[in-house]
């Protein structure tokens, strides 16, 4: 069976889309850190970004905020574990916040109940 050089060179082109499908991290503001004293309220070990949701209390006011975290792959090299975090779990989390400042960001590392630490703390 030949293939044609058009449909080879067609297929070719088509593969660098989906690997390079990704969302730009300029949505959050990387010069900046914030610390939240946070309760955990879920916490997604999933691909592509895993997740955490907390209750973040700023001025005495309990706030839902949206983490946004790398792969489950880079963190299992950072020494995370899928059990690192639970729901109801209290932890300092750090944060780079979002640019437009709704209350999310781009995780940037945490303390554990237990006191030890996890990525960029402090």
């Amino acid at each position: 069976m030949k293939i044609s050089p058009w449909l080879a060179l067609a297929g070719l082109l088509a593969i660098p889309g989906p690997t390079l499908a990704h969302h730009s991290y300029a949505m959050f503001d990387m010069q900046k850190t914030v610390a939240l004293d946070a309760t955990v309220v879920r916490f997604k070990w999933q691909n592509p970004h895993a997740f955490i949701e907390i209750d973040a209390t700023a001025g005495g006011k309990k706030e839902r905020w949206s983490i946004e975290m790398t792969s489950p792959n880079n963190l299992v090299q950072e020494g995370w574990k899928r059990t690192s975090l639970k729901s109801g779990d209290k932890i300092k989390l750090y944060v780079h916040p979002l640019r437009s400042g709704a209350r999310g960001g781009s995780y940037a590392g945490v303390r554990l109940p237990d006191g030890s630490t996890l990525g960029q703390v402090g």
